[in-house]
């Protein structure tokens, strides 16, 4: 499908930057833009980007799908867990996102979870507005597109974001319609965050605590977002092509679809599994892992239904950690050296920040022959 088409006309008319400030100051989001009854999306969301748009199909091509692992008997079970561990392995190396099934969280958690990301969005607009800030020290956000002014694109969707650890928030901090719960879930996704650390660090060959001893779910962050119905999905993104900053994400969907996975140069839909959760490993597991697991491209598009409603459970160092994170010395030798130089967490998200997700893997900017070169 070809980009849309920009006129000389209406080339000389469009001022994105007034139109991406006057979008911020009404504090009303994409919603309040589709509670206005629009027919035709906004310029700022037109997509002209060519690597968020659907690939063409060049011929046959095998059905892929991410893979699901069920964690059952995991704690009791030595031998059930050796075999999880290797398929946690292979998709951290082979994919950057698989599937869990049977991870201790019920689907009525989850349910929940989803439902006060839904209930915040869906409150009156003059309630929400005094929520809307840009400023992430906050322990509770909500805006629209966190790369609104870097970015290339501005995506087809509302956030709100949690800073739920290392300390929880003052619950006067958080919202009434959606606090008790994410209180909750904040305390069950971090057990489960700490486990799957457990297992990645076994699948490296390491020790158990050897990832989280390194502050990997020191932070946890909680993003809910909501992806109103789109009345042009085709011109449209619902979340550009992006990697994600962290170590490890844990995502909540919902039934609507449209989260899809960069898999040997093809989009591959990532599909609702009931009661499982989305993994994907993140730019800094990428580096300490000196590139056997992998960050990968993902995106969100745009639908006609909807609203898309998820719920993203980031896990990283804080900002002011000053531990210097590069590849484990345990996992070098003389056949696999560093393709990394040493990073800081705040260094490196100050860097992830500046690109406004144009689509390119920031982390490239830390290997090594990259650093020496001065790009």
């Amino acid at each position: 499908m070809p980009a849309p088409s920009v006129t000389a006309e209406s080339e000389t008319v469009y001022d994105r930057k007034t139109e991406l400030k006057a979008f911020d100051e009404a504090k009303a989001g994409v919603k309040g833009i589709v509670d206005a009854g629009v027919s035709k999306v906004p310029r700022i969301f037109i997509n002209h980007q060519e690597y968020n748009r659907p690939k063409p199909c060049t011929g046959q091509k095998p059905q892929l799908s991410v893979p699901v692992i069920d964690l059952g008997g995991i704690e009791q079970d030595g031998e059930k867990r050796k075999k999880v561990v290797k398929k946690i392995g292979d998709a951290c190396q082979n994919w950057g996102f698989f599937q869990i099934v049977n991870h201790g969280i019920s689907q009525s958690m989850m349910d929940d979870v989803l439902d006060g990301v839904r209930k915040f969005n869906e409150l009156d607009t003059d309630t929400k507005k005094k929520y809307y800030t840009r400023d992430y020290s906050n322990k509770f956000v909500f805006n629209s597109n966190f790369y609104l002014y870097e970015g290339p694109v501005t995506n087809w969707r509302d956030t709100i974001m949690f800073s739920m650890a290392p300390k929880l928030p003052d619950s006067d901090a958080l919202p009434s319609v959606c606090r008790d719960v994410m209180i909750e879930y904040s305390k069950h996704v971090m057990k489960l965050g700490l486990t799957l650390f457990e297992l990645a660090s076994e699948a490296l060959g390491l020790s158990p605590n050897h990832l989280k001893e390194m502050d990997c779910a020191e932070q946890l962050m909680l993003l809910g977002h909501y992806y109103p119905a789109c009345p042009e999905p085709d011109v449209a993104i619902g979340f550009g092509k992006h990697a994600d900053n962290d170590f490890l994400t844990v995502l909540i969907q919902d039934q609507v679809g449209g989260l899809q996975v960069l898999h040997e140069d093809q989009w591959v839909d990532v599909p609702h599994v009931p009661g499982a959760l989305v993994i994907n490993t993140g730019d800094f597991l990428q580096l300490v892992s000196n590139d056997k697991f992998k960050s990968v491209y993902h995106r969100v598009q745009a639908h006609s239904v909807g609203p898309r409603v998820s719920m993203a459970a980031f896990f990283r160092s804080e900002w002011n950690n000053m531990r210097l994170y590069g590849p484990i010395k345990e996992l070098l030798s003389e056949k696999n050296p560093p393709i990394y130089g040493e990073t800081t967490s705040k260094d490196y998200l100050k860097y992830y920040y500046t690109q406004g997700q144009d689509g390119n893997l920031a982390l490239e900017h830390y290997k090594l022959n990259n650093l020496l070169k001065g790009n």
